[in-house]
């Protein structure tokens, strides 16, 4: 981890994508690292779940959390380790970004609630509706008042911690994004997904899916292109670069490889 200036820009790996797709697709942390497409800071990956350290929190330029397969309710030791790391974090108007996994466990993390949505699993390409208070949001103010986004979830961020500001909602989802101190966001659909992705992911739980009551294959038809949902990544990416000062202005122009402390990660 880097000890000194410009401190990274930091992917917590918090689970796995299914073999089909990572095969010649890549996991959750090369698609966001695709998406936020830094040129001026170090990107490295840590995976609590396998013991990775989390770095000191006054040692990060930012952080992201990527979704999982695992459920925020189980509090696995490794999530609630990470949860209380968020906190700090917050605490310190460190950038942070939460995506699915990850937005569900910020709300907690600052004392909101997460657990299975009561109407059940959102899957496909849905439509995103900005609040009012998105508007002259950092993040998500410049988006169009509606637009599509991937989304497959069966648990929410349930009840939002004190203080935070909803931000997006879709028909199903209440709580599709929402900031927290002044730039810390949660955002319930992936925007790192494509619609390859959203289509695999589609097809391989079909059978879940249809147990939940979902028809896969009109699932599968009603995918498409979230070209605005995807442009967060990098606008996040431009906050924290922002946030950067003179010492973090100082970093090689060239790209980074996102490495963990066991080595490189990403090319």
């Amino acid at each position: 981890m880097h000890s000194t200036p410009p401190y990274p820009l930091v992917i917590v790996k918090v689970g796995d994508t299914h073999d089909a797709l990572r095969e010649g697709r890549g996991d959750f942390e090369h698609w966001i690292a695709d998406g936020l497409g830094t040129q001026t800071l170090p990107l490295v990956v840590v995976d609590p779940r396998r013991g990775d350290t989390l770095p000191a929190p006054g040692q990060v330029a930012g952080v992201v959390v990527t979704g999982s397969h695992a459920m925020v309710s189980h509090r696995e030791p490794w999530s609630e380790t990470t949860a209380a790391w968020l906190a700090e974090l917050v605490a310190r108007d460190t950038p942070v970004l939460g995506i699915c996994y990850g937005h569900q466990l910020l709300a907690h993390a600052l004392g909101g609630e997460a657990g299975h949505h009561p109407q059940g699993p959102e899957v496909g390409t849905v439509t995103v509706t900005l609040d009012a208070a998105a508007a002259g949001d950092a993040l998500l103010g410049d988006l169009p008042a509606q637009f599509p986004a991937q989304a497959i979830h069966w648990q929410s961020a349930l009840r939002l911690p004190e203080g935070a500001v909803k931000l997006a909602h879709s028909a199903h989802e209440p709580v599709h994004a929402f900031r927290v101190g002044a730039q810390a966001w949660g955002l319930q659909f992936h925007p790192e997904f494509d619609a390859t992705t959203m289509g695999g992911y589609i097809e391989l739980l079909a059978r879940d899916l249809a147990a939940d009551g979902l028809d896969a294959a009109a699932l599968r038809e009603g995918v498409r292109p979230t070209d605005a949902a995807a442009g967060l990544l990098g606008r996040f990416a431009r906050i924290v670069e922002a946030e950067g000062a003179a010492s973090r202005l100082s970093a090689p122009t060239g790209r980074r490889r996102a490495t963990t402390k066991s080595g490189p990660r990403l090319g």
